[in-house]
């Protein structure tokens, strides 16, 4: 009699979801002494991948990147596997019913289904107020780009890696760059304003490299304002559901400020509204044990990763460290449910986070600020590992599979 289909359910396809999927394919199903009754299943809202860390120069024109290289289709790179043990869904998950061990989702045609998972995986990772999927983030960018060359004046909320790149892109691509003897653009055409609420830009960084990139957005026509909070954006829709807005924006100081584009870049939300709240923490990521990477709460062979679980900050590079980890783990776990001897298979696999000062932040094509394990890096070196390209010449081997070739 044939074994029951065993569902390895994974939620998210982005850089989570996919290392993960690859991983668990190459290195756990096939070592597994049924492996002909598991299957691998991605439940991601969008049909493509995107190397998101781009946006802040993708969304000014498609000729700043190879388009075939910045969405990739997720079908596509897991054609390498065979049917029978991998699975697509296109859809987006509703809840997760973690005592009956099943998860509910909308499909992308409309309908809705439900599916039961032996393992869990959530890998939904965090979004901002634009909706993540390929087809409506092409839409955003193609209505932004349409009121660029009209716009006089931009507003960017936010002092963080998202708001200061977007800053710094618009900034030179709007204005140019200053020469070597001037402090701004002779003439700037657009003024771009960012609202910072802390005493300083990039806050995960040291108050030296803050002020480079200061300085640097100087270059480009960019001010400051510290300090400020926003208190009502006005229409409530400018920058997220009509990113071509104008806008109003009120700060609590009384201040206001116009601009004829606005750009909310004030952080991310966990993907995690489908999840009960008991699985949450008070920031609404997922409760996860910050060592193995499970979420025990929720019963055997559950685990997050990424940017929705609660282990580490939000950094790509986090992500990629966790992904040998929480697969070691999925192995061991699914070994052990098939009854092998406890004792053959080692100790969990531990997850420690590096809290050493780490963000590369690019300002436009050439410059950049950042510190990689606690040491500052030059502006050039920060142009080459991120700012030429923004991790593009990286997520080829991560979407392919290829970086996890090797089981780490």
């Amino acid at each position: 009699m044939a074994e029951p289909q065993k569902n390895i359910v994974i939620l998210g396809g982005s850089y989570a979801g996919v290392s993960t999927a690859h991983y668990l394919l190459k290195h756990a199903v096939p070592k597994l002494p049924t492996k002909e009754s598991f299957r691998v299943v991605i439940i991601s809202a969008s049909s493509h991948v995107v190397c998101r860390p781009a946006c802040p120069r993708a969304m000014l024109a498609d000729d700043m990147f190879p388009q075939d290289k910045l969405f990739v289709s997720i079908p596509k790179v897991f054609d390498q596997y065979p049917a029978q043990k991998f699975r697509f869904i296109h859809g987006t998950a509703t809840e997760l019913d973690h005592a009956n061990r099943s998860v509910s989702f909308i499909l992308n045609t409309g309908s809705t289904e439900t599916i039961n998972y032996y393992s869990l995986v959530i890998a939904t990772g965090a979004a901002t107020r634009l909706k993540s999927d390929c087809d409506s983030l092409r839409a955003s960018w193609k209505s932004f780009r349409e009121a660029l060359p009209a716009a006089k004046s931009i507003v960017i909320a936010g002092g963080g890696p998202a708001g200061i790149e977007t800053a710094g892109e618009l900034g030179e691509y709007l204005n140019g760059r200053a020469g070597w003897f001037s402090a701004k653009p002779p003439e700037p055409k657009v003024s771009i304003t960012v609202i910072c609420a802390d005493s300083k830009i990039l806050p995960a960084l040291r108050p030296a490299i803050a002020k480079k990139a200061e300085d640097y957005l100087a270059d480009v026509g960019v001010t400051i304002i510290r300090n400020a909070r926003i208190k009502a954006v006005s229409p409530e829709s400018a920058g997220t559901t009509d990113v071509a807005s104008k806008a109003t924006l009120e700060l609590e100081n009384g201040e206001r400020l116009d601009g004829d584009l606005y750009v909310p870049a004030t952080g991310t939300r966990p993907n995690t509204s489908f999840i009960s709240k008991e699985l949450l923490n008070p920031n609404g990521r997922v409760n996860t044990d910050e060592s193995t990477l499970r979420v025990d709460i929720a019963g055997p062979r559950v685990y997050a990763v990424g940017d929705v679980a609660s282990y580490a900050r939000p950094a790509i590079h986090l992500v990629l460290e966790a992904i040998p980890v929480v697969c070691a783990n999925i192995k061991r776990d699914l070994l052990l449910a098939s009854g092998q001897d406890e004792g053959s298979l080692g100790e969990d696999r531990m997850f420690k986070e590096d809290k050493r000062e780490t963000q590369l932040v690019p300002i436009g094509k050439s410059k950049g600020v950042g510190a990689a394990m606690g040491y500052k890096l030059p502006s050039w070196l920060v142009w080459l590992i991120k700012g030429r390209d923004y991790w593009l010449w990286t997520t080829g081997g991560l979407w392919s599979g290829q970086q996890w070739v090797k089981e780490a």
